[in-house]
């Protein structure tokens, strides 16, 4: 019936407490909306009195505490390994805190089942792989900090990763994408003109058909050349030549004449 669980700030080490998380079976379940407070037999005093604990990342002394209210802080410790999947199967997580340990591997897919959660806290850690589209589906997360790690990829975009800025992914080389100065491959391969991709897509105009109708045109004149010379014999094209010389030779002449005329004229 555990439904705060917060080791932060200590020394532990090892892999994840993954024994004890498959017992957490009050956090598995589906809580309802009433507004209805830890108190009665059914729960510690010390839940009742009052508790300290990290909200999205600013810390809060809570005098009582929903049914509802269901997180797990193991930060700032030396907890290794991969990121064991059952966690992903307790549904009622308001917040997950895993930041400034050594854990290693990917972020489980499975973390998309997480319907209630309003922040996750993955950062200084090791992980790899790229981040999940699955977590796009979290309705009601409003933090989320995956920075100084190992992650690549695209950061994936639409309904609360929208809403991210910089600081929840800086430190990761291989990220790209928005909000991220940093394009991907992928982005700049697209045209710049979106219109013109549409026109061109829709009249399938590109470079190839240029260079098709480039090299027809080379073939179709050599060959022309081929028939004019051989077949044609090269004697007209000589002719057609001469002629024109001639022409030009003729109009030269007569401008001669015409001016030695002129001159004599005027003695």
């Amino acid at each position: 019936m555990l439904w705060v669980f917060d080791i932060s700030n200590n020394n532990f080490s090892s892999n994840l407490p993954t024994a004890y998380i498959k017992d957490f079976k009050g956090m598995m379940v589906k809580v309802n909306n009433g507004l209805e407070y830890m108190s009665g037999e059914n729960y510690s005093s010390s839940y009742y009195d009052s508790v300290v604990i990290t909200i999205k990342g600013n810390t809060y002394e809570l005098e009582r505490i929903l049914t509802t209210f269901t997180t797990i802080d193991l930060s700032n410790n030396r907890f290794g390994g991969v990121i064991p999947a059952i966690i992903g199967e307790l549904k009622s997580l308001k917040g997950l805190n895993l930041s400034h340990n050594r854990i290693t591997g990917v972020i489980p897919q499975n973390f998309g089942g997480f319907e209630n959660l309003e922040w996750l806290d993955l950062s200084s850690n090791m992980l790899m792989g790229e981040i999940p589209k699955a977590l796009t589906s979290l309705h009601f997360l409003s933090v989320l900090n995956l920075s100084k790690n190992q992650l690549v990829g695209i950061i994936p975009t639409g309904k609360q990763f929208n809403t991210f800025q910089n600081d929840s992914y800086e430190g990761n080389q291989g990220l790209c994408g928005l909000p991220l100065s940093k394009s991907c491959h992928n982005d700049e391969k697209l045209p710049t003109d979106s219109t013109t991709f549409q026109h061109d897509e829709e009249f399938r105009f590109g470079w190839k058909p240029v260079a098709i109708g480039y090299a027809c045109g080379g073939v179709f004149g050599i060959l022309l050349g081929y028939i004019v010379f051989f077949f044609r014999k090269p004697e007209w094209s000589i002719s057609f030549v001469e002629c024109i010389l001639n022409q030009r030779v003729r109009k030269k002449s007569n401008r001669s004449n015409a001016n030695t005329r002129r001159y004599n004229q005027g003695r």
